[in-house]
């Protein structure tokens, strides 16, 4: 069809203006555009080869009573001080109606053992505060109807065994605590390692290891982990002593943990709850530098089963990604003053204590992960420890279907993409964008980026001079459960498996960060030498 003269000055008065405003985009894109120079990102340290790993509590392997999931977002709010319970395996205080009980965790299904193989290289972390109080029953009779006298729980050497063997079959090492109830004390009160030794003979005899130990789960917090009334930083010291002549003698091998406070730096009291903690700071005096590596827990805020208040709406501030920061510079200040040159690890972690909000299992979540590992790397934290693998809202698969959480999705990405070999990005924080930098798994000179576009209206953009490989994290909404990859929804087969992830190839150029994003960015030609 023929354009009349009039039609024709329309069209091109429109392509005129179409190109003027394209190219006004451009341009603004090109001014706000945020450089990376890969192959000039200076090395700032390394990470464990296990890094990114994971904790499946110990009242998972024995079965029992442990925190219940909610059922809606209004559904497990605490709204006065729990009243002391009689029931007798569960946190000493605490109110019957915020735990659920659970049969032992069925560690030999090929499913679970499929998806924990796939964050392999780990550690599993068998410990948490029901493992202060049980009794290790060292022998192959039924499982006791009670525990004994001084204990609350019992772990059979069949369910130690499918412990031994999970972390044989995913490529996982051991990493665990010791009771310290009354059941293990002498006359005196003194803690004793009868059933430490054997524990751990028996763990030699089926072929496991025990790559590192703390000597009980969370130290700061004595009365709610069961430790004998009075229990305070000299009582731990004169007992963790005893325990270090014990490990040195009877493992040697295995990194001797410590001490694994909790609820310092960030408090994780209620509002209105005051707490009686233990300082880290008074059992490091008192331990001296008897430990290999200073181990921490850390959750940002307690879940609203604890009296908590956080939010979702709270999830993508800056106060909340940051608490992590201020927990690791208050650890770290303590680990520099009393344990010079200590590599730290950081042996449990979460969203919130207490199970975990709801939306611990949600996409939101995947920023306050993610962000937790770019920095801790960055600061010089060994191991990131996971609270847990399948239990509860904070689980990285769902307990009931073990379908993968958005957590979990995080977890493999991180895994496939970052290297051990932790760089400097150049890429400031500021309250919409994070960039953490690592040499790539694939090595020769490549490097990964992860970009968390924490906005929920704009788009970022970021200037990278070389090709890449994109993986964007996004969903329909921030709380939802279920993840795209570039658009399509990730799920995994009914065995377990995930097969490879597909990536959109990027020429060098501009790269769009949509709101609410998470992008991993995977260089092959950046070219940096600390990385080849």
């Amino acid at each position: 069809m023929r354009l009349n003269t009039k039609t024709q000055g329309v069209r091109t008065a429109l392509s005129i203006a179409f190109f003027t405003a394209g190219a006004l985009v451009l341009l603004a894109q090109e001014k706000s555009a945020i450089p990376v120079a890969p192959s000039k990102m200076s090395k700032l340290g390394t990470v464990d080869q296990r890094f990114v790993s994971y904790n499946v509590e110990m009242v998972e392997v024995t079965g029992g009573r442990f925190w219940k999931p909610y059922k809606s977002a209004a559904d497990g709010q605490a709204t006065s001080k729990p009243a002391a319970s009689a029931e007798a395996n569960q946190q000493v205080g605490m109110s019957p109606s915020l735990y659920q009980y659970r049969p032992p965790i069925n560690l030999a299904s090929p499913r679970l053992r499929k998806l924990a193989q796939q964050l392999g290289p780990s550690y599993v972390r068998v410990s948490g505060t029901w493992q202060n109080s049980t009794y290790f029953q060292n022998d192959d009779n039924p499982a006791l109807t009670e525990p004994p006298k001084g204990f609350k729980g019992v772990l059979t050497r069949t369910e130690w065994k499918e412990v031994v063997d999970f972390a044989h079959a995913v490529d996982d090492d051991l990493v665990t605590s010791l009771a310290i109830s009354a059941g293990t004390r002498d006359a005196n009160g003194v803690w004793t390692s009868a059933q430490a030794k054997a524990f751990v003979e028996y763990t030699k005899s089926i072929g496991g290891k025990i790559a590192a130990s703390e000597f009980m789960n969370e130290p700061t917090f004595p009365g709610p982990g069961g430790a004998p009334a009075g229990y305070d930083a000299e009582t731990f010291a004169r007992d963790a002593k005893v325990f270090e002549t014990f490990l040195r003698n009877e493992s040697p091998q295995t990194i001797f943990l410590g001490p694994g406070g909790v609820g310092e730096g960030v408090s994780l009291a209620p509002a209105g709850v005051k707490m009686n903690l233990i300082g880290t700071e008074d059992i490091v005096k008192a331990t001296g530098p008897i430990f290999d590596a200073f181990s921490y827990h850390f959750y940002g805020a307690v879940s609203r089963r604890c009296m908590g208040n956080m939010s979702v709406d709270k999830s993508l501030t800056a106060e909340w990604l940051d608490r992590t920061n201020i927990a690791e510079a208050f650890y770290e200040k303590l680990r520099d003053k009393y344990l010079p040159g200590k590599p730290m690890w950081l042996s449990e972690t979460a969203e919130a204590a207490c199970g975990g909000d709801q939306w611990a299992g949600e996409f939101v979540d995947t920023f306050r992960y993610l962000n937790q590992l770019g920095i801790l790397a960055q600061k010089g934290v060994k191991v990131v420890m996971h609270n847990t693998l399948a239990s509860s809202d904070y689980g990285l698969l769902n307990e009931d279907t073990l379908d993968p959480k958005p957590d979990y999705w995080a977890a493999l990405l991180w895994k496939r993409t970052m290297g051990d070999v932790v760089l400097d990005p150049g890429v400031p924080r500021n309250q919409s964008l994070r960039v953490y930098a690592h040499c790539s798994k694939d090595g020769k000179g490549a490097v990964a980026l992860v970009a968390l576009n924490i906005d929920t209206e704009h788009e970022q953009v970021l200037a990278l001079p070389v090709p890449s490989e994109e993986f964007t994290l996004t969903a329909h909404e921030l709380t939802s459960t279920t993840v795209m990859l570039n658009g399509r929804e990730l799920r995994a087969e009914s065995d377990g498996s995930i097969g490879s992830l597909k990536a959109d190839e990027l020429k060098k150029g501009f790269i769009r960060l949509a709101p609410s994003s998470v992008t991993f960015l995977s260089l092959p030609s950046a070219h940096n030498n600390s990385c080849m």
